[in-house]
């Protein structure tokens, strides 16, 4: 595929950017990062009126139909906004889980729901420093789900989760209801997140899939997250890189644009090129859903959305002097998302060990 947009495409980036643009509010996300237990209901509200919560589920169970393509388009536009919800990317972990398990009842109750944005979702894969151990701690017995799920993103408001565990000995994707799980709200770098530690308890759970599949789904159901995380990553470095530009351009030093002088220079440049190549691979990445190839185009678009972002929320809060540091300008709601997002679905270390592990051809 080209690493363009087509017509119809671009029309959704440019329809999605104009309504998030539109209903976004800086004194909102502001408040958001100082509050544990709230999130961005204004957003989610939109994010269902416009009908992103069932953008790549299929048309059978009340979603769009789209790609992974058209989701990462929406969640470019969020990234640049900074939007408070972080549940698209686990809404939509969860669908890929349940669409690709076995167990058709759960399907035919719970994918209505997400696609409609009725039901939150959390993915909680992660323990420890691990995004995804070989095997959990987390077991499910006859007696239900027993063990903790420490810091999943949008845990503190999801009504359903996806966690890797151990079943009858062997790994399995279990669905469970979070209405009697104990939750513990972190107050954390970017509260928008929703982070909670999970703690079960003879939980019940039902089993999307276990055995070997169990593990290969886990690990694409990380990838298309990762993918969607690129994407929302993306956006925000490309916003920072939009607003380093125009600060250098109006900005005067010495009785010139500091845009004038190489060291900014330099810096918009670096940053402009790192958004291209960090686009480019979010979008190749996208288009290769289903692919034999799939993991490692993910890991090479999460590494590089990664180092975008970093590096446009450092420089431009650099560019931007000591006003960048101000609770005002509000450059360190980049900073903090910079930072959350970039160990959402595991770290640069686990991304790189996985990229080295396909480009070998040895699987972990």
């Amino acid at each position: 595929m080209s690493i363009l947009y087509d017509e119809g495409q671009e029309a959704i980036a440019t329809e999605s950017r104009r309504v998030i643009e539109a209903r976004s509010d800086k004194a909102r996300s502001l408040a958001l990062i100082e509050q544990t237990g709230a999130y961005d209901e204004g957003f989610w509200r939109t994010a269902i009126e416009q009908g992103w919560t069932g953008l790549a589920i299929p048309e059978d169970f009340g979603g769009l139909g789209l790609s992974l393509i058209e989701l990462g388009i929406v969640a470019q536009a969020i990234g640049g906004s900074i939007a408070g919800a972080p549940f698209l990317t686990a809404n939509d972990g969860a669908a890929c889980a349940l669409l690709a398990g076995d167990n058709a009842a759960l399907k035919a109750e719970w994918l209505p729901q997400l696609a409609s944005g009725e039901v939150i979702a959390a993915v909680a894969f992660a323990e420890g420093q691990a995004p995804l151990p070989a095997r959990p701690v987390t077991r499910l017995t006859a007696n239900g789900l027993a063990g903790e799920k420490p810091g999943v993103a949008g845990a503190a408001h999801a009504r359903i989760a996806v966690v890797w565990a151990l079943a009858e000995g062997e790994p399995a994707l279990v669905l469970c209801d979070l209405a009697d799980v104990s939750r513990q709200i972190i107050d954390g770098f970017d509260n928008s997140r929703g982070y909670a530690d999970l703690t079960f308890a003879a939980t019940p759970g039902q089993v999307i899939v276990k055995g070997a599949r169990a593990g290969a789904l886990a690990r694409e159901v990380l990838a298309r997250m990762a993918v969607v995380t690129a994407h929302e990553q993306v956006g925000g470095a490309a916003a920072l890189l939009t607003i380093a530009r125009d600060y250098a351009l109006t900005r005067k030093a010495f009785g010139q644009p500091i845009g004038a002088f190489q060291s900014i220079k330099h810096r918009v440049a670096e940053m402009y090129g790192l958004v291209e190549i960090a686009r480019a691979n979010c979008i190749h990445a996208a288009s290769r859903e289903g692919e034999a190839d799939f993991l490692k185009a993910a890991a090479a678009a999460r590494l590089s959305a990664t180092e975008a972002y970093d590096t446009a929320a450092r420089d431009c809060i650099q560019i931007h002097g000591g006003i960048g540091v101000t609770w005002e300008t509000g450059l360190h709601l980049h900073m903090r998302r910079a930072r959350s997002l970039a160990i959402e679905q595991g770290n640069m270390l686990f991304w790189e060990d996985l990229l080295a592990e396909q480009l070998s051809g040895v699987a972990a």
